[in-house]
């Protein structure tokens, strides 16, 4: 009986690196061991778990979004005036936003053209469209927007009750679902897809179209717990995002990929940030030092693995 998996190391290193921080964080904070401490530590944990799933729908066709963080930062201007002043509007705008992320995927597969490029470009496009929306940070977030995201749950606080959520559905729509078994099987063997009648051109804008859907979520989320909203806002989401999806156990190519894996990476990446501050590392320092600690959890995970397969060559 095996006793280290391919899946059980995807859950397993994202787990312990949480573990890990967490208790260093309680460790240098004693008092961040309650509700509101819990509540201050995973206070962005939302916006930054569903900006991660989005990207990991992306990456489990094989490709990569350089997008993502100015397009959750135009998601937050449009909720933060649109959505606020003329919700019909709002939504209209939104809805038309998700139908173009699924257009950009079909475009990518009919023209073969490079992911990174093509998102880099409308990277452009949506951060030009924020300015042009929220030149200057203002707006106001919607009232029910931020009454969902200031809910106060009985025994945890929102942010973990709301991830936790998070990955349940996520783990259900990509693991569990017929759906999500296509979508998987386009990243892992297109022509298998398409021997069994499926359309690879359907599945890859179908999965595009649901990472619209999840960072427009991260964007509106974003906006109810800042209850403003900025151009630049969310800019670090994109690096975030994929940072997280690799530290949950995906990887970039074969459709490889951990829903609730990355939903923990989203965690820790946030509560890396808590802990470099506790540690008094300077703002300057702190993108490197969160670079430090994914190089540590993923040599981690590389060990694990070389571990398994010994163990599967035996």
């Amino acid at each position: 009986m095996k006793l280290l998996t391919a899946e059980r190391i995807r859950l397993l290193v994202p787990s312990m690196s949480l573990a890990v921080l967490l208790v260093a964080v309680f460790w240098l904070q004693p008092r961040t061991m309650s509700y509101t401490g819990l509540n201050l530590l995973f206070n962005l944990a939302v916006p930054i778990a569903l900006a991660t799933v989005a990207q990991m729908l992306i990456m489990m066709v094989n490709d990569l979004d350089l997008s993502m963080g100015t397009f959750v930062s135009f998601v937050a201007c449009v909720t933060a005036t649109w959505v606020q002043t003329d919700p019909l509007i709002g939504f209209a705008i939104l809805a038309a936003c998700i139908g173009v992320y699924a257009l950009i995927g079909a475009l990518i597969y009919l023209r073969n053209l490079p992911s990174i490029v093509v998102t880099l470009g409308m990277s452009f496009v949506w951060g030009g469209l924020a300015v042009l929306l929220l030149p200057a940070p203002g707006g106001v977030a919607p009232d029910w927007i931020r009454a969902i995201m200031t809910v106060k749950p009985p025994f945890a606080p929102m942010a973990i009750v709301a991830s936790i959520g998070i990955a349940l559905v996520a783990h259900w729509l990509v693991m569990r679902s017929s759906l999500g078994v296509v979508l998987r099987g386009v990243g892992g063997n297109e022509r298998t897809v398409e021997r069994a009648g499926w359309s690879v051109l359907r599945g890859r804008a179908t999965a595009y179209a649901l990472a619209g859907f999840f960072a427009v979520l991260a964007g509106m989320c974003l906006v109810g717990l800042t209850t403003s909203a900025d151009a630049n806002i969310a800019l670090r989401y994109t690096l975030l995002s994929i940072a997280g999806v690799i530290l949950g156990g995906g990887e970039f190519v074969g459709g490889r990929v951990s829903p609730i894996g990355a939903v923990i990476g989203a965690l820790t990446l946030t509560l890396a940030a808590s802990l470099l501050s506790f540690l008094k590392i300077s703002p300057d320092w702190q993108i490197g030092a969160q670079g430090a600690i994914l190089i540590i959890v993923l040599a981690v995970r590389l060990l694990l693995n070389r571990s398994e397969a010994r163990g599967a060559g035996q």
